[in-house]
């Protein structure tokens, strides 16, 4: 790799939204660095419990009492991470962070992040949103309104595949749905009884989830759900929306992306003089060197915290 090449873009992280980043530019012709500080994790390939049952573990998938340990943070929302898919989450104890009150962090540091552990749940933001700093007077009004941001939701939607019913409701506006996933029958009940005990319009719907339904669907080689409860071990059937599933395949075939897994970017280089970003400095996450990458413009996706400890370590 010819480190003294200058790209058209660098982008810092493959989550979803730097897989997003990394689709987008490339398909506009875009060379572009995408730089991962964790190690590769290519689709199906590199899904070790895809196929494994509960019974496979000794503990039925719960974390032992030492893993517990090294996952204690993350540990505390329950839901993460569980034998089966703990490589896809960070250890604790080798990368923890200070608290001066609570607050959980979920971590994945491998190429597709948190893309292979998120929950799907796809939700677009109405008005009432949009305007409720501006209504309550707490904090700063929204530069946007849902009108401005409803063709983006449609242009993603579209792409991912997401399910979910339509309600015509003003707080959840409708989207791009693919078929709904079905209640079980407890949901039903439940529903039912909601419907027939409130007359405040109050109701319950199925959550509206980045899952591909529709088996006339084509999204470039991805296929249809198989609600096999196995989402966060990487979906070999890539129903389940990941960066690795869809959107760095879809950089790939461009030709016009450099995949850079084992890259730390701890700083971005600034120019005084163009007053400017210019490129970025790693460390080779193997061998501790230190490389510098230049281009016209960075996008840093590296998670919300990650993103702004770069900015923080790059310039007073």
């Amino acid at each position: 790799m010819n480190q003294d090449e200058i790209f058209d873009a660098i982008v810092v992280g493959t989550g979803i939204s730097g897989g997003w980043a990394a689709k987008e530019l490339t398909e506009k012709g875009l060379k572009t660095l995408v730089l991962e500080r964790g190690p590769m994790v290519k689709h199906i390939e590199d899904y070790p419990t895809m196929h494994d049952d509960p019974w496979d573990y000794p503990l039925k998938g719960q974390l032992s009492k030492e893993d517990k340990e090294k996952y204690h943070v993350q540990k505390r929302v329950n839901w993460a991470p569980t034998e089966d898919s703990k490589h896809f989450f960070v250890n604790d104890l080798e990368h923890p962070y200070v608290e001066t009150k609570r607050f959980d962090w979920i971590r994945g540091y491998q190429v597709g992040g948190r893309s292979l552990t998120w929950g799907r749940q796809s939700y677009r933001w109405s008005d009432i949103d949009f305007e409720a700093n501006k209504k309550e007077g707490i904090g700063l009004d929204w530069p946007v309104r849902y009108k401005d941001i409803a063709p983006w939701y449609d242009k993603v939607e579209e792409y991912i595949g997401v399910s979910g019913e339509t309600l015509g409701l003003d707080v959840l506006p409708d989207g791009i749905f693919q078929p709904a996933m079905k209640l079980n029958c407890v949901e039903e009940d439940f529903k039912n009884n909601v419907a027939e005990k409130f007359e405040d319009g109050r109701l319950i719907t199925i959550g509206r989830a980045a899952h591909i339904t529709d088996p006339n669907a084509t999204f470039e080689g991805r296929g249809t759900c198989q609600n096999r409860d196995r989402c966060w071990r990487g979906c070999p059937f890539g129903g389940y929306f990941s960066s690795n599933s869809s959107t760095l395949p879809a950089a790939e075939r461009t030709g016009n992306m450099t995949l850079r897994p084992n890259s730390i970017v701890y700083e971005v280089i600034y120019d005084d003089n163009t007053k400017k970003a210019t490129g970025v400095k790693i460390i080779d996450a193997e061998t501790n060197e230190k490389i510098e990458f230049k281009a016209k413009v960075i996008f840093l996706c590296a998670s919300a915290m990650a993103s702004v400890g770069i900015l923080l370590q790059s310039k007073s």
